[in-house]
């Protein structure tokens, strides 16, 4: 099976797919003031998950993009179903290409997306939300966080485990890569991966969500690939964790 970590995990019924789970975005949305004034774009929006959340909870309206164009068609679907098609517009589009002017967000909320990019997509990236963000404007990031002393054999194995080039980096790698790009003042929260762990999946989706996704993963045709997922992310716990950042642009 070659299909991608997050897309398998999707296919199961999991509908939060970052490393840090609601704690970290969490976090990550208490730093902002979320309110219909303000002009909202999430990249890499997977299902709109946080999107229907925001939307419900603050009245704000927003932008929200992804890539995979599979992906998209579930997320407008999503939006129907909570009947906020006027507050959520879904498009595809490209992280490394935005289609919006300069300084066109005040917020932008990219959650496990920079992980999966090379060095210089990872830099092109932030350079467009630096760019279409307006000065004062807020980006939040959430992605995997490699503890100190971490090897390069483990960013292999996660590579082979969840079937994606991932390239995370440590707290000063993602600090460094952030700066680069302009953004000199960040706040950080670090913490361990929540992901596959039976009490994070219950905190993150709740218990009937998370029996539902054990029982497709003991399906047999995903078995296989669940269970050497579960041990990468358990064998390497003290290894691999989550990173939030909020960066500021003046």
């Amino acid at each position: 099976m070659t299909e991608a970590g997050h897309s398998f995990l999707a296919r199961l019924g999991k509908t939060r797919l970052r490393p840090g789970g609601k704690q970290a975005t969490h976090w990550l949305f208490d730093h902002v003031d979320i309110n219909p004034d303000k002009d909202i774009l999430e990249v890499a929006c997977n299902q709109c998950t946080n999107a229907i959340e925001l939307v419900k909870k603050t009245g704000c309206s927003m932008i929200a993009v992804d890539l995979d164009p599979n992906v998209v068609e579930i997320a407008k679907q999503r939006v129907r179903d909570a009947g906020l098609t006027k507050s959520i517009q879904v498009e595809r589009g490209n992280a490394l290409n935005l289609s919006y002017p300069a300084q066109s967000f005040d917020i932008i909320i990219n959650e496990a997306m920079l992980t999966m990019l090379g060095d210089k997509q990872k830099q092109k990236a932030l350079s467009e939300y630096y760019r279409v963000l307006k000065p004062g404007g807020i980006l939040l990031t959430h992605d995997v966080h490699l503890v100190d002393g971490t090897s390069n054999e483990i960013i292999k194995n996660l590579q082979q485990a969840i079937h994606v080039p991932a390239n995370p980096y440590d707290k000063l790698g993602w600090t460094e890569l952030f700066e680069t790009a302009g953004f000199n003042e960040l706040d950080t929260l670090t913490g361990p991966m929540s992901l596959l762990s039976p009490i994070g999946m219950i905190r993150d989706e709740g218990i009937f969500r998370t029996l539902k996704i054990t029982r497709n993963a003991f399906k047999k045709d995903n078995y296989r690939y669940f269970k050497k997922m579960y041990r990468f992310f358990r064998e390497n716990k003290a290894s691999l964790g989550f990173i939030a950042v909020v960066a500021y642009k003046k």
